[in-house]
């Protein structure tokens, strides 16, 4: 289950940055076929090698796991640029989104 879960997880995440499992592979240090097989469950990182995905991905380990949040990258960083923003345009991204939520219900 976990490692379904996992391996299922890591290319979800790996997809949504677009690149393929041989560039990752390269771009953490490791063999071009390591991020491959732990997409096909034929092999599994260690924690260091966890928390180098990890950070390669710019996310917490947390947000690996977190199944409620579909592209954490994404939403990092749109939460760092609303601190940047005036409290009125915050309410209009919030009215908003609370519109699109609707819609989709």
């Amino acid at each position: 289950m976990y490692e379904e879960f996992f391996a299922n997880r890591l290319a979800e995440l790996r997809q949504q940055k677009k690149i393929s499992a041989r560039e990752m592979s390269l771009a953490i240090g490791q063999n071009e076929s390591y991020i491959n097989r732990i997409e096909n469950k034929l092999n599994y990182p260690s924690m260091q090698g966890f928390f180098y995905i990890c950070e390669y991905l710019n996310i917490t380990p947390q947000q690996f796991f977190d199944t409620q949040n579909p592209a954490p990258e994404k939403i990092t960083k749109a939460l760092a640029l609303l601190k940047n923003l005036p409290t009125e345009q915050i309410n209009i991204i919030v009215a908003l989104l609370e519109a699109m939520q609707n819609k989709k219900d």
